[in-house]
């Protein structure tokens, strides 16, 4: 009987400790990123993002802030389909730097680019 408690405890201790680590979600990808930046009549400047479906952001909720002018940002849901935008206009120009976030229910994951029309360049790195 003394080697059926012992052998018990082993098989327990096994399966107790099977944790699985959980995978972070990854950060924005920079090429996956379009910004649209249009230029009104006074000459301010907005910039719409969009970004493509993406499962790891499902009910996620993405912030994108202009490190150029002093954080101001715009957030919103991520969409039902897991995309995100067209965001609302977030007052920014070519060369402002701009990070990008999704939170989720358990974490946020962040991306910094330099703004420019169109798809952005992921070797365009922000000054920190």
């Amino acid at each position: 009987m003394r080697g059926v408690v012992p052998l018990a405890l082993v098989v327990a201790g096994l399966f107790s400790g099977c944790i699985t680590p959980s995978i972070p979600i990854p950060p924005p990808d920079p090429s996956d990123m379009t910004f649209d930046i249009a230029v009104d009549a006074s000459g301010s400047s907005s910039a719409i993002l969009t970004y493509p479906a993406n499962a790891n952001y499902t009910n996620g909720t993405v912030y994108v802030a202009n490190r150029s002018r002093g954080g101001v940002g715009v957030f919103q849901p991520v969409n039902a389909d897991s995309s995100i935008g067209p965001t609302m206009p977030l007052p920014a120009g070519s060369g402002d730097e701009i990070v990008v976030s999704v939170g989720t229910a358990t974490e946020t994951v962040s991306t910094c680019i330099v703004l420019r029309q169109g798809t952005q360049d992921p070797n365009a790195d922000c000054t920190f």
